[in-house]
């Protein structure tokens, strides 16, 4: 039974956690807002409850990011707001400490980068699960097999 959580990031080891959570969410285009005013970036997303594989379920799971000064994305202008992206990781490069930049890598090459003035992030699970039509896979390019 998939549990409901609630993380914060303040560092890349916990921002490793959170990512390995968010892994293959999915969220449409549309889902993810940055307000400049108020430095924050959010995202909506179905997140995978990868604590328990033998009865697949997803979560409504909010995403977000405060102290951020700019987003830049990359290849998803073409993009409308309807399209589903589907989460791979969201890493943390320091650039100049503590400021840098979040990267939210998805599938097919999209990438959203976040400047931000220091790693401020939070993950919270927004209601109960329900089933998924299957556990994500992500099967090896034959040039990863030994």
């Amino acid at each position: 039974m998939s549990h409901m959580l609630r993380l914060s990031a303040l560092d890349t080891e916990d921002l490793a956690i959170i990512s390995a959570q968010m892994q293959d969410a999915v969220l449409l285009a549309g889902d993810m807002t940055y307000d400049a005013k108020r430095r924050k970036f959010v995202a909506l997303a179905n997140r995978f409850a990868w604590d328990d594989t033998q009865t697949p379920q997803r979560r409504r799971t909010g995403l977000h990011f405060d102290r951020v000064l700019s987003v830049k994305t990359l290849n998803m202008n073409h993009l409308e707001k309807d399209e589903v992206l589907s989460l791979l990781s969201v890493t943390f490069a320091e650039l100049d400490a503590p400021s840098g930049e979040v990267l939210l890598t998805f599938a097919e090459g999209a990438t959203i980068r976040l400047s931000v003035e220091c790693l401020e992030c939070q993950m919270a699970d927004l209601g109960p699960a329900w089933a998924a039509v299957a556990v994500p896979s992500h099967p090896l390019d034959e040039e990863d097999v030994p």
